[in-house]
Parts: structure tokens; C-alpha cells; sequence
């Protein structure tokens, strides 16, 4: 079987020029990534290098994080209460790895480090903390209409409050201040950086105005934490929840951060072995810290990669980080409006094109449905990118998408010739339109008499099996 380094359907490069500077910049990763170079079966025929543009969902592991994982295996074993020289070693890492977490977000040091199972887990621990008075909540939660649903459905089982964000950054602003100062609001809930358009909120701001009013900050940093560096000292937020499988790390670990009277008084999130001081039989004594919510075996190995994938992020070169992710964004998206048919979208008018994003870009082509586009990148392309409504309902309503849009999102092991693949394959759809015939399976598009050869160990219907379509309304 032949192997290609571009796709024989896309040897005509895209129209979009790349400079000698911007080649400089993006042209190549800036950190490598275990699997960049796997090859994705054509349907058409031969083999291309997988462009790998969702890293938005989960970001392949870093390289350094892989060595290291398989460095620390050898020795995984329970923790906490085993003496012997594995458990010992494992119980050192495990531990050690909340220190490694707070230092990257500039945490207090009194802050609790909760490793929870993902970002959602995180979220729906804190909401099982919020405060209560003479046994009633001691006020509601506040969100915005933006919000993943990792940031939106935790709340809606306390007193809430939904807010439409503005047109604009600075109107939201003031909208949520309108809200706030009708009273009676405990926590504010935000996202860091939109999954869906990749437009960042200002952080700091929102939490000066929490504050202003009595309220906390919470920030779901999913998408943020593996864009952009994170101080909640200096920012003055007050809880910060993110994902491993987003920030280069393996097994999905999550973590919570965050001032402790909430988490010490709330209820444990899971209750079980190792969340206790004493057990009876008919009662319980319960520990306080992180233990408190973290019942039974945790995920070792998986609070350890993301505690590592911390390490090298927080190493990055700050300038050539974002000037690297900046360049491939303002290069696709470029691409993307010169494209007839193509529209991009965004939430905010005022959001800064050059500061005010992170790796995500959302977009839809006119006249095809987007499950339909992704497939047909994925199969005669060999570009992998996200389709469907993110998990954010209420924002693809919004933004006039209620069946939903593509999401190109990349990073640290990103490069340009991803972003070319992926308009060259846009252009030629749109020029001669689809070069294979498709079909729903599971709820998903996918290519007609697909004869493509899958390694052994993985199901001969890929991507198919259990899929979760989401086309409810």
C-alpha cells in the first residue's frame, strides 16, 4: 500500500500564500506529540499523514508525558495506605502531583487540589459544595448562555440564574452586573475560553465583579489552561476546574482548585474508602481536604501525566507559544472567509482577533450539512476535525446553528500544512463537490462501501459503534 505525504486528491495546494515569517513561526510543531505522524487510510486509496484538528475534544499526548508515563508504570500501586516500596513511590507521586497542579495556576497555598475524573466531575462536585444557611442555599448560581454544558447543567439542579451574554464583551459585562446587583448570588460561573468559537473572556474582570457583589468566581479553564498561562492569585478566582485529556495528557484526569471552607463543609463527592476519617455502621466521621471528595482508588497515573503535562506547558516560551498558535489561527481563518460558502463564527463583535482567541475556530459551508463535511475531510482528506453542537446547545442556537457546525482546533504539536490540508479540501468541495458517496450509520455520516484496512486491534466500523448523534432538541 502506497504512502503519500499529501493527499492525491489535494496536490493542488490551497490559494492562501504563506510567508517565509509566518512558515517561521507556525510551519512546524512546537512541541511534539505522540502520534503526529500516523498515517490515515485514504477511501479513495494510499495513505496520508492524519491532520489532526481536534484538539479541542482531547489533545494528543505530549511526548515528554508518554516517556514519562512510561517511566512511572513499572511502579503503579495503590496509594495511601500501602507500605510497601511501589505504593511508597506512587503515594510520593500522587501527592506531589497537587503541588506540581497548584504552582501551574499560581494557586494559594491553602487551596485545595481535587483530582476528580474530568472537567464536568470537577464542576459537579463544587455545585454539591455551595454554601447553605439555616439549611437553604445561601444564594443562587450565575452563568451565561455560552457555557459548555459541563459549566451549565451542574448548576441547574441548585438555584440558578441564566444570563444572555451581550453582542459584545464589554455589554455582557454589564448585563451580568445588572444581574449581580439584584443580590442573592453566591458563585459566578464562567468559561475561560469558548469551546465553540475560542473567543476568551476577561477572567479577571469577571471576578473583580463577582467580588464587588458577594460572590464567588468559579472558572471551567477546560479550553484555557492548554492556551494560555493561568494565575488565579493574581486573577483572584476563586475556584478553577480543568482536564487532563485537554492539556496533553493521557486517561482523562481532572482537577478542581479552589479555596477550601466551601470543599471542607460540602457535602464528600464520593462516598467511600480513603473520603473517611472513621466508619460505623451506622454513622461516619469524614475526612476534610482533598480527600474528602476523592472515595476510593484514584487515578494515579492519570493526576501524575496531567501534573507532568503542566510542567512543559508552563515551559513553553510564552511569545512563541502564542505567536505560533496565533499564526496557524490567522491563517485559517483567513482561508476560511475567502472560501464562497464558507462563514465563520463568533459570539462577540469586540472580541480581539489577535489576543482574544485561543486555538479554536468554528465555522459551516452552506448547503452541506456538517457531519457530512467532516466525513468527507476525515475520508478523502485525512483531516480530523469536530462536527455537531460541542456540548453547548444553547450557544448553537444562538449563533443560528441549531444542527450544529465544524470546529477546527489544534496546538503546541500543530502546524501550518494542517490548516492547508484542511482549506484545499474545503475549496475543492466546494469547487467539485463530494468524491465519494455517504451514508447515516448511527446516527453519523459516514463513506459508503468503506473497504479501508484499520489496524487489527480496532473495530472494523470506527467512529460508528454507540455514536451519540446529540440531534435532540
Amino acid at each position: 500500500m502506497t504512502t503519500a505525504t499529501v493527499s492525491p486528491a489535494i496536490q493542488n495546494t490551497t490559494s492562501a500564500a504563506i510567508s517565509s515569517e509566518l512558515a517561521a513561526i507556525a510551519g512546524r510543531p512546537l512541541s511534539a506529540v505522540t502520534g503526529a505522524e500516523i498515517q490515515a487510510p485514504l477511501i479513495q486509496g494510499g495513505h496520508v499523514r492524519y491532520a489532526n484538528l481536534d484538539y479541542g475534544a482531547s489533545a494528543p499526548a505530549l511526548s515528554v508525558v508518554s516517556a514519562y508515563l512510561n517511566e512511572i508504570l513499572p511502579f503503579y500501586a495503590s496509594v495511601h495506605r500501602g507500605a510497601g516500596y511501589a505504593s511508597q513511590i506512587s503515594t510520593s507521586v500522587y501527592e506531589n502531583a497537587r503541588n506540581i497542579v497548584r504552582d501551574f495556576v499560581g494557586g494559594r497555598t491553602d487551596d485545595s487540589v481535587i483530582f476528580t475524573r474530568n472537567t464536568t466531575d470537577s464542576l459537579n462536585l463544587l455545585a454539591g459544595c455551595l454554601p447553605h444557611t439555616d439549611g437553604r442555599p445561601a444564594g443562587d448560581v450565575l452563568y451565561l448562555d455560552i457555557e459548555h454544558h459541563a459549566n451549565l447543567l451542574p448548576w441547574q439542579g441548585v438555584p440558578h440564574r441564566s444570563v444572555v451574554a451581550a453582542p459584545t464583551i464589554a455589554g455582557t459585562i454589564e448585563a451580568l452586573r445588572a444581574e449581580l446587583q439584584q443580590g442573592q448570588v453566591s458563585l459566578l460561573a464562567v468559561t475561560g475560553a469558548s469551546n465553540v468559537t475560542g473567543e476568551i473572556l476577561p477572567v479577571r474582570t469577571l471576578a473583580a465583579l463577582a467580588h464587588e457583589y458577594g460572590a464567588r468566581i468559579v472558572v471551567d479553564a477546560a479550553q484555557l489552561a492548554p492556551h494560555r498561562r493561568i494565575n488565579i492569585s493574581a486573577d483572584d478566582v476563586d475556584y478553577l476546574a480543568f482536564s487532563g485529556h485537554k492539556l496533553y495528557a493521557p486517561f482523562g484526569a481532572g482537577v478542581l482548585v479552589g479555596r477550601t471552607d466551601w470543599l471542607d463543609a460540602g457535602a464528600p463527592h464520593l462516598a467511600g474508602g480513603g473520603a473517611v476519617r472513621e466508619a460505623r455502621l451506622d454513622g461516619v466521621s469524614w475526612a476534610t481536604g482533598p480527600a474528602r471528595h476523592e472515595g476510593g482508588s484514584p487515578n494515579v497515573l492519570g493526576a501524575a501525566t496531567l501534573a507532568r503535562a503542566t510542567q512543559v506547558i508552563a515551559s513553553l516560551d510564552q511569545d512563541r507559544w502564542h505567536a505560533h498558535e496565533a499564526g496557524i489561527r490567522s491563517y485559517l481563518v483567513d482561508g476560511l472567509q475567502k472560501i464562497d460558502g464558507v462563514t465563520v463564527h463568533q459570539i462577540f463583535s469586540d472580541t480581539d482577533p489577535g489576543t482574544g482567541t485561543i486555538g479554536v475556530v468554528n465555522f459551516s459551508v452552506a448547503g452541506y450539512d456538517a457531519g457530512l463535511v467532516a466525513a468527507y475531510l476525515s475520508a478523502e482528506h485525512g483531516v480530523g476535525l469536530r462536527d455537531g453542537r460541542f456540548c453547548a446547545h444553547p450557544l448553537l442556537k444562538r449563533l443560528g446553528l441549531p444542527s450544529g457546525s465544524l470546529r477546527a482546533s489544534f496546538g503546541v504539536g500543530s502546524r501550518l500544512e494542517d490548516a492547508q490540508r484542511l482549506l484545499a479540501g474545503l475549496e475543492q468541495l466546494r469547487r467539485t463537490g463530494l468524491g465519494w458517496d455517504y451514508v447515516v450509520d448511527s446516527g453519523r455520516w459516514v463513506p459508503a462501501n468503506d473497504t479501508r484496512v484499520y489496524p487489527h486491534w480496532a473495530p472494523t466500523t470506527p467512529g460508528t459503534a454507540g455514536a451519540a448523534p446529540c440531534l435532540d432538541d
